[in-house]
């Protein structure tokens, strides 16, 4: 795993693996792809020493959720009871994930899974040319000549063990509803609303196979969203030039208050250093103490810190090998 420190304007060279002699521990991962948010609030930290043990399962069961689009902010919105459990019972970087650099769904789902920069797993865009044979890549693109690196399900099964993932990376809520009408609209609210729905079937699933406290589930995003008006960018059919120069002035008005749902968005793919392009990170599980707040983190962090949950020997990565301690409780 990764042993050098983070750099935020250039990807950092690809390190030696270092030997796990915990390696050929048995492990389930699970990456489920589902549209999350989370409630912040603040809860003193539980001390605790050690990780907790597993009661019904044999070994160590992860679930690792994305949200596509939820940019850190967006669990003050509304009441969410699911994800506020999740907080309030696990751990949290208190002001956010760090995305890499672009901001964008595929080069950012890629390092989750990867622990690499974009630099170093190839996918550097949504879409691009390969200007060695002019080949397009888009969210189609499913050949492996592509994606670099190794993924932590193909982690999971170089170890002989089971892996299973589920519409990753794309995801339509909140990230397709924050690019229509921007994140003020009472449709965004709706969305993560769902999603918080979506996360307590999932948990009553858990629990009624009384596995809930045994089972980490991960939550994540991709990126965040900033504000923009849509029609300084793209004018609609039947708009004309001085409508979009009209619809630019009003937006510099201070405290002018806009009329129309849409004549504003939402947009992503800029410096990683934005803090509007920061999301969420929550952990709850067995390794994760109840209540902490860790300092925000970049997303390449992820791969190790899942390795070391399930106890495997990872793949070479732009991560740090020591920021699962930092993290999570010592293991038993």
């Amino acid at each position: 795993m990764g042993t050098h420190s983070l750099s935020r304007t250039k990807p950092i060279p690809v390190p030696t693996q270092e030997e796990d002699p915990t390696s050929h521990s048995r492990a389930l991962l699970s990456c489920i792809f589902l549209t999350c948010i989370a409630l912040s609030a603040s809860f003193s930290a539980t001390a605790h020493s050690v990780s907790r043990p597993l009661k019904k399962l044999e070994k160590p069961v992860v679930i690792l959720i994305s949200s596509d689009g939820f940019r850190f902010g967006y669990q003050f919105k509304t009441s969410l009871p699911n994800i506020h459990r999740l907080i309030a019972n696990g751990t949290e970087a208190e002001l956010g994930l760090i995305p890499v650099f672009p901001t964008l769904t595929f080069p950012n789902h890629y390092s989750i899974v990867t622990g690499m920069y974009p630099a170093y797993h190839g996918i550097v865009n949504n879409q691009f040319v390969d200007p060695k044979t002019g080949e397009v890549f888009n969210t189609s693109s499913h050949e492996p000549k592509w994606w670099l690196g190794e993924s932590l399900w193909e982690t999971v099964v170089n170890h002989g063990l089971k892996a299973a993932t589920y519409f990753w990376p794309g995801s339509e809520y909140p990230d397709h509803q924050g690019h229509q009408v921007g994140p003020d609209d009472p449709r965004i609210t709706k969305a993560v609303a769902r999603i918080d729905s979506s996360i307590g079937r999932l948990i009553d699933g858990l629990e009624k196979r009384q596995v809930f406290e045994d089972v980490t589930i991960i939550m994540v995003g991709d990126h965040g969203m900033r504000h923009v008006p849509i029609l300084a960018i793209r004018p609609p059919p039947g708009y004309s030039p001085s409508d979009v120069v009209a619809k630019m002035n009003e937006g510099l008005e201070s405290g002018k208050k806009r009329t129309k749902q849409q004549e504003c968005g939402e947009a992503h793919g800029y410096d990683n250093a934005v803090f509007s392009m920061r999301t969420i990170f929550i952990g709850h599980g067995p390794r994760f103490a109840r209540g902490k707040k860790v300092p925000s983190f970049e997303n390449v962090q992820i791969y190790n810190l899942v390795t070391s949950i399930l106890k495997l020997e990872g793949a070479p990565n732009n991560g740090s090998s020591a920021f699962p301690e930092s993290v999570l409780l010592p293991s038993q």
